[in-house]
């Protein structure tokens, strides 16, 4: 599913990345921890197509996106990769029902369809009765589930999540964990998965250690 090869990424002098090479499988939960700096989030952003590495490849799908120009990049992205951050990111003038359907209706697809699907998954994820209410009346883990079915809407076969609890109390943490386990059940989603939550990464299929921007275990 995901093929990373020989990844190199600097800031300046500051090496963050260093020689990374893995591979992910099809509906495979992977979570990535170490501690901060050793360069987690910068390696599922590169995963995730929002910033290049210097050297090295990756593929998704069989595709090298490394190749990719900017413009065919933003469209694979958006059809092909999901993404949900510790900060929601949800826009605040539009209700739960309307910051889902948004990613649909930028990749061009019917009305219609996108309000169904749309509707769907928030029912599926346990949102129904938030569809119309807007992100500050909703609760820090309503919020996350809104913005995971904003994730899923184009039917992405990657999700990436980064440090997606971090913010929320134990009972919504614990929630939201389950979640990913049934979204991967239910729909074949391949999750990977930024954490500082060892509970997390002990559940998931697979746990990879970053060490100073290296795989060290």
């Amino acid at each position: 599913m995901i093929k990373v090869e020989n990844i190199f990424k600097s800031f300046g002098n500051l090496k963050v990345l260093n020689d990374v090479s893995l591979n992910i499988a099809r509906s495979e939960v992977v979570s990535i921890v170490g501690p901060s700096g050793a360069g987690k989030t910068t390696l599922l952003q590169i995963m995730g197509t929002l910033s290049r590495q210097d050297s090295g490849r990756v593929l998704i799908n069989g595709i090298d996106v490394s190749s990719i120009g900017d413009k065919k990049l933003s469209k694979f992205r958006n059809l092909n990769i999901g993404f949900v951050f510790q900060f929601h990111n949800l826009l605040g003038e539009f209700t739960a029902f309307e910051n889902v359907c948004i990613p649909a209706f930028i990749a061009g697809s019917d009305r219609r369809q996108t309000e169904a699907k749309a509707t769907e998954l928030l029912k599926m994820l346990g949102m129904q009765h938030r569809m119309n209410h807007k992100p500050s009346e909703m609760s820090g883990g309503e919020q996350q589930r809104v913005a995971i079915a904003r994730a899923l809407i184009n039917s992405p076969s990657l999700l990436l999540a980064d440090e997606p609890s971090g913010n929320l109390d134990t009972r919504n943490r614990d929630e939201l964990h389950s979640l990913f386990f049934d979204l991967r059940d239910k729909l074949g989603q391949t999750i990977v998965i930024v954490t500082h939550d060892n509970d997390l990464a002990q559940r998931s299929d697979r746990k990879i250690v970053m060490i100073d921007g290296q795989i060290t275990k």
